[in-house]
């Protein structure tokens, strides 16, 4: 059928189908379109990573779904991204005027609870909101007095949120209002070795001016927006909802009352009132809520407990290792890794809760996020296991990069998505990473990707004798979706060059020293390659900074172009090229202290600023520090950060709201200002400001 199918494909007019079908509709003929905005980027064999485009159709299409119930059901109960970006008067708010898709783009954070190795990441937005499973439905805690008083965490501004270690990771928010007091704390256990039953808890406490009600709500929609509930079912056996035949919430007791409603009836907070009874609910759009009622007596503390089953089988998630049939617990977790002791509170802090969000992440695979990137990229991967390394989580780096050959593709591509050149550069530098760490031989397991990927590497690059400025390089690539449209960047270079070197390296471990020499010949010539398109820039733009390619003038995909001094150390750290980039950025691209990349991102980047701060360290600047402490500044109180900030509201902007990535860098830098590497030198303190070492906590 296949064979029969691809020449019935190349024989039929196909564009001509699709041309006369759209123009025959008014619409414009998207073939032209599509041509014409090819016409931007440089010619590649991969217009648009197909990953890309169909994360990036979901999250769409989720916002043309918003689109069609947020704004005229503004008097609903909404997550707190869409109370403060639908209403005029707040810092946060959007006008949605020509936007067919309304999306968070003012208040994307949110903070993950869970334990060691359990894949299911539930999420807590700013405000209590609790999204117990990938994507889903929320949860949320309402005081409601008789008198009319209602808290509702979302819509009041006397809020407060914070981490605390206890059981691991558990996220705590506190609300107030009109005397009518909340606390929810959201954290995940796993019950007893023997059953594996890992379970989210939801603990909450209430209190009320008056006689009324604490309320646990099921909510259609979370963090992104829409979250779809057809069915609710009151439990009595269970004692509990059952949500869409899938999923149960359980209570600690049994509610007094039981309130449910449809779209077309509106929210469940509309009939609390009524007194109707009511333990099941079909909602044919998917937008079902439903309430649990608890009395609440005047003054007195009211405590009630939710659970909501992740691993509803009762088996070990099969992308987890098991430890003797059992998933590890925090303690374990954490006994082998590296201690920080700082006089500075907020480091302290931000360095703890890293260490966790990097546990939390790397279940077996490493994510760059909880939520919105709960998926795998090699450039991420490579970040994030450097800082499990420098952390001293060396058996989570080894487990993570013994699955990279599982992605490699027969040609030697590490494949995370089309078009990223940069992704063999950077398994075979995080591999050779690992064995310089740990001294360890290199696995048998992994010699065959390492040549195979080193060789892909050479057969890839662009032929050196033509004379444009990208001989030599890579071809164009989509690469990092934060340096611009399809071009050849320099950044894939680096990461090309640096790869070849590692591979030389491992070879050589590997007592095989002929394609030691062959790998590093090669890496020579694309380092010359390199060298020879970045001076015909330098001449072209009368400066030593680096753009993000070979034509391109210098903006904020420059970036890019700082991996050859971080992490690569590629070229000198007092070179020029790196000095005047640095330069550059911060004069024409800081805002608030923070790197602002206005390519696609649109906001502050925490972990590029990081990156930034790190060219800074090796170059013996001391602004590095005032940059790491701007960073820390940026973290929510809960110790993460967006992939990038909206600078009006502090908020995030783009990317996942716990960006690993960012926490990654964290602890790199951190780490850095205590040691690094420079060749065959350890260089010790350099980033280690006066006021630590003065202070009466001792720094260590």
């Amino acid at each position: 059928m296949k064979r029969l199918f691809l020449p019935l494909r190349k024989c039929l007019p196909w564009r001509f189908f699709v041309q006369r079908l759209a123009l025959a509709h008014g619409f414009m003929d998207p073939l032209s379109v599509l041509a014409r905005l090819q016409r931007f980027a440089e010619p590649s064999e991969v217009g648009e990573p197909i990953e890309l485009l169909r994360a990036g159709l979901v999250f769409h299409a989720r916002g043309l779904i918003n689109s069609r119930v947020i704004q005229h059901n503004l008097d609903w109960v909404w997550p707190f991204w869409i109370e403060r970006q639908f209403d005029p008067a707040s810092e946060a708010f959007l006008p949605r005027a020509f936007s067919i898709t309304h999306c968070n783009l003012s208040h994307r954070n949110w903070t993950a609870v869970g334990w060691p190795d359990v894949d299911e990441l539930p999420i807590v937005d700013p405000r209590g909101l609790l999204t117990p499973h990938h994507d889903s439905w929320s949860l949320d805690a309402w005081v409601i007095s008789d008198e009319g008083i209602q808290l509702l965490p979302s819509r009041t501004p006397a809020s407060e949120q914070h981490l605390t270690f206890e059981k691991g990771v558990t996220v705590v928010t506190e609300s107030h209002a009109c005397g009518a007091a909340l606390q929810v704390k959201a954290y995940v256990e796993v019950a007893t070795a023997s059953d594996n039953a890992a379970m989210c808890h939801m603990d909450i406490e209430a209190s009320s001016p008056g006689k009324g009600w604490l309320v646990v709500s099921l909510r259609p929609c979370n963090p992104e927006g829409i979250s779809a509930v057809y069915n609710v079912a009151w439990s009595e056996e269970d004692c509990g909802w059952r949500i869409n035949d899938t999923h149960s919430v359980l209570f600690d007791q049994v509610p007094v009352r039981h309130a449910m409603s449809t779209y077309k009836r509106g929210d469940v907070n509309f009939q609390l009132a009524d007194g109707e009874e009511q333990r099941q609910v079909h909602c044919d759009v998917g937008m079902a809520t439903a309430a649990a009622m608890f009395p609440a007596r005047e003054n007195q503390r009211l405590r009630v407990g939710v659970s909501i089953p992740l691993i509803e089988n009762n088996h070990l998630d099969p992308q987890a290792p098991a430890n003797n049939g059992a998933y590890e617990d925090w303690h374990q977790a954490l006994e082998d890794c590296c201690q920080l002791t700082v006089p500075d509170k907020k480091f302290q802090f931000l360095y703890d809760a890293v260490l966790r969000t990097l546990v939390l992440h790397s279940p077996a695979d490493v994510y760059p996020g909880p939520f919105t990137y709960k998926r795998f990229w090699f450039r991420d991967a490579a970040f994030i296991i450097q800082a499990l390394l420098f952390a001293g989580l060396t058996r989570r780096a080894e487990r993570a990069l013994d699955r990279f050959s599982l992605r490699q593709k027969h040609s030697g591509y590490f494949h995370s998505q089309d078009g990223e050149w940069d992704s063999n550069g950077e398994a075979l530098w995080i591999l050779h990473r690992f064995v310089e760490y740990t001294n360890c031989p290199v696995k048998d397991s992994w010699r065959k990707p390492i040549v195979r990927g080193a060789r892909w590497i050479t057969r890839k690059r662009l032929d050196t004798a033509s004379n444009e400025p990208f001989a030599g390089l890579l071809p164009a690539g989509f690469s990092a979706e934060h340096l611009g449209p399809n071009d050849y960047y320099y950044w894939d270079d680096f990461w090309g060059i640096a790869g070849l070197r590692s591979a030389a390296d491992l070879c050589q471990r590997d007592h095989d020293p002929a394609q030691a020499r062959a790998f590093l010949a090669q890496a020579d010539d694309f380092e010359h390659a390199v060298l020879r398109s970045l001076d015909r820039a330098a001449s072209r733009l009368d400066c030593a900074a680096m753009p993000a390619s070979p034509n391109r003038r210098l903006d904020a995909g420059a970036i890019g172009s700082l991996a050859a001094g971080y992490p690569l150390q590629l070229f000198p750290g007092r070179d020029d090229r790196l000095l005047e980039t640095v330069e550059f950025l911060i004069d024409r691209c800081f805002v608030d202290g923070g790197f602002f990349q206005d390519i696609i991102h649109s906001g502050i980047n925490p972990y590029l600023t990081l990156h930034v701060a790190q060219v800074l360290l090796r170059a013996g600047d001391r602004r590095c520090f005032e940059l790491m402490t701007n960073v820390a500044e940026l973290a929510s109180p809960t110790g993460q950060w967006p992939e990038a900030i909206y600078p009006r509201t502090g908020g995030g902007c783009m990317g996942d709201g716990q960006h690993v990535w960012a926490a990654a860098e964290w602890i790199a830098v951190l780490r850095n200002c205590f040691l690094y590497e420079e060749g065959d030198r350890l260089i010790l303190a350099a980033g280690i400001p006066e006021h630590w070492l003065t202070a009466a906590t001792e720094t260590t």
